[in-house]
């Protein structure tokens, strides 16, 4: 039996009570159908079957170490207290959010996993904006982006890039994901205060913007690849250290002293890419990258507190 919790007079949608019905015959519980209280969607609060339960196919590869964190609370507290968040497909149910707890009560052995269940697949594809369970990094959120990219332009072909900018969170995340899916080493955060700033949603259609995001990307790795050489040559210099390539981008961003009036993306990468080739070495000193450095960091802890 179906708990009923909303107020009396309100009828539940049918896609609600269709889906109560899904997960009966799946051989999971409905538990309740209730009105959430934001927007008033009806949403099914039930158990599903665990071999029913997968991630959505474009969502950040999962951190062991985080799902063993997981499952050592719940042992502790010999509970499951966060419900999931899933939707339902043709074969079953994806969660946005909760992949690591799905992992960590898989790895436990449980059969049945709570979840908030919601009719509308689409907010499989708010993927970003769910994702609280562990905040990604800019390597997750990049090849989420870009996984997700794909998937929408495979369904919805004619909509434009910029249809989806609440998904995507930031146009630069898919021009770094297609490069993280060829070098999972790459320094995507040494560029990502320039791309930040100055890159755009493209009012473009997904299939038209992918390309354009494909000779961003190309653009990117072979900068990339220029200051992967100076790096190589200070070292060489005795330049040992890990800031050296922070470094370089740094000094080379051609939006230092900007703060109006932005180039377009096509400028301020074309700027960074002369400045990298005409970057001097000959000039630079241990101290001042170690300098720079200690003041990164002490930006970053502030900013963090």
């Amino acid at each position: 039996m179906v708990l009923a919790c909303f107020p009396e007079g309100t009828k539940p949608s049918k896609e609600v009570l269709k889906l109560a019905e899904q997960v009966e015959a799946d051989g999971g519980a409905p538990l309740c159908v209730y009105q959430e209280p934001v927007g008033k969607h009806w949403q099914l609060f039930a158990l599903l079957p665990m071999t029913k339960v997968k991630p959505t196919p474009y969502q950040r590869d999962l951190s062991p170490a985080h799902m063993k964190r997981l499952g050592e609370v719940m042992k502790k507290v010999d509970r499951f207290l966060d419900p999931i968040i899933a939707v339902r497909t043709d074969d079953g149910y994806w969660t946005p959010n909760g992949n690591h707890r799905r992992a960590a009560a898989s790895r436990m052995g449980l059969k049945m996993l709570p979840a908030v269940l919601m009719p509308e697949i689409e907010i499989a594809y708010k993927i970003l904006a769910l994702n609280t369970e562990k905040a990604p990094n800019l390597k997750d959120k990049s090849l989420e982006v870009i996984r997700m990219y794909r998937a929408l332009m495979a369904q919805q072909p004619r909509k434009s890039e910029s249809d989806f900018a609440f998904e995507f969170e930031r146009p630069h995340f898919a021009t770094l994901g297609m490069i993280y899916e060829r070098k999972a080493k790459f320094s995507g955060g040494a560029y990502a205060p320039i791309l930040s700033r100055v890159d755009k949603f493209l009012d473009k259609t997904l299939k038209s913007a992918f390309t354009a995001r494909e000779e961003r990307a190309a653009d990117l790795e072979k900068i990339d690849e220029m200051v992967n050489e100076l790096v190589a040559k200070g070292r060489k210099r005795g330049l040992v250290h890990p800031y050296l390539k922070n470094f370089i981008v740094a000094r080379c961003n051609p939006l230092m002293r900007v703060r109006k009036n932005l180039p377009s993306y096509d400028a301020a990468v074309g700027s960074l890419r002369v400045a990298v080739e005409e970057f001097d070495l000959g000039k630079l000193h241990y101290g001042h990258i170690a300098s720079a450095a200690s003041m990164a960091a002490a930006a970053g802890a502030a900013e963090s507190s």
